[in-house]
Order: structure tokens, then sequence, then C-alpha cells
């Protein structure tokens, strides 16, 4: 169970994972082992999953950034198997989901550029003996960053 110190230590780490016990015990009015400790704790219950750089997409020339919908032919485990492998391959697609309504999987991509995502689209996922179809949205522009988790 988290208490109010455990919620404003997670808040604080996801808006700066650098933070040190030190500044954590600063911040949460904790002795720096006090704050190390928690932080420990709710590593090992899997309350932190990662600590992770957040890179910028443009200044690696990534510049395509899309969402990419599809739909397979069959739902059998072997299927879904079988293209979760697939995806579980290719670097440019940087998340995965499985959804309700008219797609199976919701795609996340980020590409050097159109020519790149076309390839992406045709030659591997079309490809891919399971996919029956494929519908994808161009990210014109990101209003909102991914956001911390609300707390």
């Amino acid at each position: 169970m988290l208490d109010p110190t455990d919620i404003s230590l997670l808040a604080a780490l996801q808006r700066d994972a650098h933070l040190t016990a030190q500044e954590l015990g600063a911040r949460l009015n904790l002795s720096a082992s006090q704050a190390g400790r928690r932080r420990q704790r709710l590593e090992s219950d899997g309350y932190i999953r990662a600590y992770r750089a957040e890179l910028d997409p443009d200044r690696l020339g990534l510049k395509v950034q899309g969402f990419v919908q599809v739909s397979l032919a069959s739902h059998g485990a072997e299927q879904g198997a079988g293209f979760a492998r697939l995806i579980s391959t290719r670097a440019e697609i940087t998340s995965a989901w499985t959804m309700t309504g008219e797609a199976d999987y919701l795609l996340r991509v980020y590409c050097e550029d159109l020519p790149a995502l076309n390839r992406l689209i045709h030659e591997v996922l079309l490809a891919h003996p399971t996919v029956a179809r494929v519908q994808s949205q161009i990210v014109m522009d990101q209003i909102k960053r991914d956001a911390p988790l609300p707390m």
C-alpha cells in the first residue's frame, strides 16, 4: 500500500529520475537514507519499472511520428504471438497496444521520413501473413508530450 510520502516520491521521480536520495529526502522531509530505502522498496515492489532518458526524436533525425492501426485476418493465439514477435524486432515501432474496436493493434512509430514509413507499412507490416489491413495517421504536431502518470 502506498502512503502519501510514497506517492510524493514517485511523483518527484517521474519529473526527474536523476534525483539523489539526498535531494528526495530534502523534498519529502526525510533523511537521505529513509528516502533511499523507500525508493529501493518501490523499485523491488515493481512500482518503478525503469529509469530512462527522454530523447528528442527530431534531433535524432526521426522526422515522422505516426500511429498505425493493424487488423489481423485471423485471431488465434499463434497469429497474435507471431505478430507480437514481428513488432518486437522493429526499432521504429516504439509502442504497441492491443485494442478493442475496429483495429486489433495500435502502433506508435518513428521514422526518418515518409519513404521509411511507407517501407515499414508495405514491406514489413502488410507483408506479414496474418495482417489484413493497415491504416496510418501521421502526427502533424504533438501538443502535449508524454506526461507523468497521474498520482
